[in-house]
């Protein structure tokens, strides 16, 4: 049964929302305070988790921001499973999930082990992190994974034209983000070569530019952990940056709760949304639910306003593209250990959450499952295998009219999508 989609007013609801948090950071800033948002963890016995933005909330149509989330205080689900009693920001070694925990808790410890030999995986950001090779290197020898660097040919880094010297101009908020992205791809597909294409500038524009450089560079799995608000533009964006057919695509969903971004909401990528991830004693060895911390910080969902509805999406109560497909550990309070070393934020060892943590887990899933067939549409593919996907049927990550837009459920809902990767078969066709 179709019902009235929330198209109109979701998209007033989040340019209102944006609108809202500049004017906060505004005030912040004047009175020399910090942008701190506050979580509690998954377990209501836990100590409270606090975090702050990585960049920049967008502020004019066509702009995007990060979706990364930086703890900055607190005590994470990994120190207290581990009975770590530092908090997050002033330890100095990993405070969050490693690799190890995240093949675990996915069904990936096999596949990581054993596939992703010459595939690579593109990163796709705005601006340039100084440090990115560097802080690679440091992540990945902590966790003992093999070295990935420009000169054994693993890693690459481009600007958005490809030039390897003309680069943006460096940026410390969305260096964090790219730390996150590049370690979320050494976490779970340590074989894979990784490409980081920076753009100039963080506009769709630019940063769709971007995305068609990674494929012209041969990347089959494309990361994209940004978002901003939908418009009447969004069709010639998703025709002109993301129709590339038999590559893999992700986006994030976004962390401001209920409420449909783009680019998730273009028709031809995999939107990912976010989740609180914990260890528990059930047969799996790990429980999720959707990530929400308050009506305006948590995993993104919802009815796209402008975008087409896919062919493989047959929920009836969203006449266009509903968000999201899959889902990944996103909740700071459950979040992943990064190695970042560039600017303000740049202090080594910190925690990350944010569906920029889930967009990049995904898109190392599609990597380790192997290349996609030709002309295929990887976004599909889970939902032609929805079996080898953990289903997520607890949480909300706001209020709306239709229930599963915002609440999970068995089977498809918004928040998760069909659920989170259980074994590579819900991402191969």
């Amino acid at each position: 049964m179709r019902t009235t989609p929330p198209n109109s007013s979701t998209t007033r609801r989040r340019w209102h929302r944006i609108a809202s948090a500049v004017t906060a950071t505004a005030a912040l800033l004047l009175t020399g305070l910090t942008t701190a948002a506050q979580a509690q963890a998954s377990d209501p016995s836990s100590s409270k988790v606090t975090w702050t933005r990585s960049c920049a909330l967008p502020r004019h149509p066509g702009e995007m921001a990060c979706n990364a989330l930086r703890v900055t205080g607190g005590r994470t689900a990994f120190q207290q499973q581990h009975g770590i009693t530092a908090k997050a920001a002033e330890a100095s070694s990993p405070s969050g999930y490693g690799p190890t925990d995240l093949r675990n808790a996915y069904g990936l410890t096999s596949a990581a082990a054993n596939n992703g030999s010459g595939r690579t995986i593109a990163i796709v950001d705005a601006y340039d992190d100084p440090n990115a090779e560097s802080d690679l290197a440091a992540y990945r020898s902590h966790y003992g994974l093999p070295a990935c660097t420009t000169a054994n040919g693993c890693f690459k880094k481009v600007s958005q034209t490809g030039s390897t010297t003309a680069l943006p101009t460096a940026d410390s908020g969305w260096a964090g983000e790219i730390s996150l992205d590049l370690d979320m791809a050494s976490a779970v597909c340590p074989n894979c070569h990784i490409t980081l294409v920076e753009a100039k500038s963080a506009s769709m524009a630019n940063l769709g530019t971007a995305v068609n450089e990674a494929v012209s560079l041969g990347a089959k799995y494309v990361s994209n952990s940004y978002g901003g608000g939908e418009s009447s533009s969004d069709a010639t964006y998703d025709s002109t940056y993301f129709n590339h057919p038999g590559v893999a695509i992700t986006v994030s969903a976004g962390d401001a709760g209920y409420g449909a971004e783009y680019p998730a909401a273009s028709k031809y990528v995999t939107a990912v949304g976010g989740t609180s991830l914990t260890a528990s004693s059930a047969t799996r060895g790990w429980t999720e639910s959707v990530w929400r911390t308050s009506s305006t910080e948590g995993t993104g969902s919802g009815c796209s306003a402008y975008d087409t509805k896919p062919a493989w999406q047959t929920d009836t109560g969203c006449a266009k593209r509903m968000i999201a497909d899959v889902s990944a550990v996103a909740d700071p309070a459950t979040g992943v250990s990064v190695y970042d070393t560039y600017g303000a934020d740049g202090q080594g060892w910190a925690t990350y959450g944010g569906t920029s943590a889930s967009a990049p887990i995904i898109a190392s899933v599609y990597a380790l499952a192997g290349t996609p067939s030709t002309g295929s549409y990887p976004a599909k593919f889970p939902y032609a295998n929805t079996s080898a996907l953990n289903d997520v049927t607890s949480g909300s990550n706001g209020s709306c009219t239709t229930s599963y837009f915002c609440t999970a459920r068995t089977g498809y809902d918004g928040p998760t999508g069909l659920g989170t990767p259980e074994g590579l078969g819900a991402f191969t066709g």
